[in-house]
């Protein structure tokens, strides 16, 4: 397996998506947009999963990359490889295949559930996935279903958590892959961002319980595994 991932900001990489990917013996390589670097065509890669990151995918004129790494994300998925995306993301996908990205009513920053819809519940990437758990957030902005998408779940604060796009493309408003450290540098990097919200928590409520992180990356690994088996 050939992993690739777009990072959009030093503070925030593959995370616990890298031990899930170095235990399958996978070869890992990024390409920095903040740093400038150029993405590879699809034939270079097997997988492609974009990472989070402050900015919105509309701010083309502050991160001229954004229209480059866009053009990326359409040719790997017109190429059929597994695309995944997490938070930002999950926005440039959605965006990319037609699904508008716009601010959410509230910003969710914090431990708060997420919900997978009945239709979420039938696809085989989400096979083996509680029906409910908590997950990580850090979000202001919100992806419409995109056409031709699943809705796949749901939480109190924001709808549209999560879609699958031909059973191989999928999109994560919410965190699985976090650790204890890559919180840790959102806190220390976005802490700005935490203001009195219905759905925002301070530092201390986010620094998670010892048992909270193992649970999201055990949930990450069976949607991964589930998507490498569909990838045989």
């Amino acid at each position: 397996m050939r992993l690739h991932y777009f990072q959009h900001v030093a503070f925030e990489d593959l995370a616990e998506i890298g031990s899930w990917a170095r235990a399958q013996g996978a070869t890992i390589r990024a390409t920095r947009l903040y740093a400038g670097e150029t993405p590879p065509i699809p034939g270079e890669f097997d997988w492609l999963v974009i990472m989070g990151g402050p900015m919105n995918i509309y701010e083309e004129d502050r991160y001229p990359w954004l229209k480059t790494e866009k053009a990326a994300i359409a040719a790997a998925v017109a190429a059929g490889k597994v695309v995944v995306g997490v938070c930002l993301g999950a926005q440039l996908i959605a965006d990319v295949l037609g699904g508008p990205v716009t601010r959410n009513l509230h910003k969710e920053i914090g431990w708060f559930p997420v919900e997978l819809t009945p239709q979420g519940h039938e696809m085989a990437a989400f096979r083996g996935l509680p029906a409910r758990f908590t997950a990580f957030h850090w979000h202001g902005d919100t992806f419409a279903i995109p056409p031709g998408a699943v809705h796949a779940a749901l939480s109190a604060g924001c709808r549209n958590q999560a879609f699958v796009y031909h059973d191989r493309v999928v999109g994560l408003q919410f965190h699985l892959e976090s650790s204890a450290q890559s919180i840790k540098k959102l806190i220390d990097n976005c802490g700005d961002e935490l203001v009195a919200g219905t759905y925002i928590q301070g530092a201390a409520q986010m620094l998670p319980a010892p048992d909270r992180v193992p649970e999201i990356n055990g949930i990450m690994a069976q949607l991964l595994n589930n998507l490498a088996g569909l990838a045989d």
